[in-house]
């Protein structure tokens, strides 16, 4: 594969499974040094050493471990070209008779977190933007297809990635002329640990819902997001929403 990363540094978020974990390979295929960030950091470690990369246990809501997942990353890799702002969580349910901590913890993590995790990284990005191996820099935000539409049995979590949609935009703005660029991805339904989390019978009425329907698998989104990242420095894709062929809405 060609080595269209070489002698850039990432740092994915939420890489522990899913999507981080499959972007963090595709990345480091590629070339990249990957530092890879998330709670849980038994499975960090057997990724990192899978592709000689850097693990840092972190819990991006807490303000305090984002800004220390990006100057680890920045102290031991020596600059920071891309990020990809992957963590997540998703509470599917009726916002009538929800428990709210499942909204407290979505916008934590959902939107606070992915801020944080950028806001501390910003600094970094602009600056490998000006010099090499690239002159162009990468933030990713990790939305979802629920980012794009409204209905019932998920409105605090489409909510969540309503806003991640417009913080991106507004971002994008703000550093783009500095070739600094801001890029949002919005998947559908992908096989991942996501729905894990979930009430048992908002998990097992999904699941039922979902039969017979092919749905993506991570590495289908890891591969677009290594595409957004390797484009030539006068290109920049900002928006890019991937459904499984049979997903109607």
């Amino acid at each position: 594969m060609a080595q269209a990363l070489q002698g850039t540094v990432a740092l994915v978020t939420g890489a522990s499974s899913g999507i981080g974990e499959a972007t963090a390979r595709a990345l480091a295929e590629r070339g990249a040094q990957v530092a890879v960030a998330a709670r849980r950091k038994d499975r960090l470690d057997a990724l990192a050493d899978d592709i000689g990369g850097l693990a840092i246990e972190a819990d991006v809501t807490d303000r305090e471990q984002a800004v220390g997942a990006i100057e680890t990353t920045v102290k031991e890799l020596e600059r920071l070209d891309i990020v990809i702002n992957n963590a997540g969580v998703m509470l599917l349910g009726t916002i009538v008779d929800a428990p709210t901590e499942e909204w407290d913890r979505m916008f934590d993590l959902n939107v606070k977190g992915l801020m944080y995790v950028a806001h501390a990284a910003l600094p970094h990005l602009i600056k490998a933007a000006e010099n090499e191996p690239r002159r162009v820099a990468d933030l990713v935000n990790v939305s979802s297809v629920a980012g794009r539409r409204v209905g019932v049995g998920g409105g605090v979590y489409q909510a969540t990635k309503h806003a991640v949609g417009v913080f991106s935009e507004a971002l994008r703005q703000e550093v783009t002329e500095r070739h600094v660029r801001v890029a949002l991805m919005e998947p559908g339904a992908v096989a991942t640990e996501l729905t894990h989390h979930m009430r048992p019978e908002i998990r097992d009425a999904l699941s039922s819902a979902a039969l017979g329907n092919e749905i993506l698998q991570s590495e289908d989104i890891a591969d677009a997001i290594a595409y957004m990242v390797t484009r030539p420095r006068h290109m920049g894709i900002n928006e890019m929403l991937i459904r499984p062929t049979e997903q109607v809405r």
